[in-house]
């Protein structure tokens, strides 16, 4: 799913969990998936690694067909920035990348000109 995430799937939030220190990141992927707990990390199944996760409070109601609770994972895939700075995404970012200084619990996330076009974009804004 995209960073354009609707507020009402995010309403059972309680914490955003860091694996990384997202203050070394410039972006994150964001994407909502179903999961079989409401707490703990949960199991990754994709390319690259998990960098983040969210938790959700004791009344965030299960899927009633499939059993499972919808929760935010934050990753990186290998030809992101972080690992290849001088790649595909040297500037720009992918669609579902967000700045993860501007994620909390219960809120999407923020595109910041760090987040789509590097560090060097964020200290010239600033300037």
């Amino acid at each position: 799913m995209s960073s354009l995430l609707n507020e009402s799937d995010l309403r059972h939030e309680t914490a955003v969990v860091w694996l990384e220190d997202p203050e070394n990141l410039d972006y994150v992927r964001q994407a909502l998936d179903k999961l079989a707990r409401r707490r703990g990390k949960p199991r990754y199944e994709r390319d690259g690694r998990m960098v983040g996760y969210t938790e959700l409070d004791p009344r965030a109601e299960a899927d009633p067909d499939s059993g499972l609770y919808r929760r935010r994972v934050f990753f990186l895939l290998p030809h992101d920035r972080d690992t290849e700075p001088d790649g595909v995404y040297q500037t720009g970012a992918p669609g579902e990348a967000i700045d993860p200084r501007t994620l909390e619990p219960q809120r999407a996330g923020e595109k910041t000109p760090r987040s789509q076009q590097g560090p060097a974009a964020a200290i010239a804004t600033s300037s």
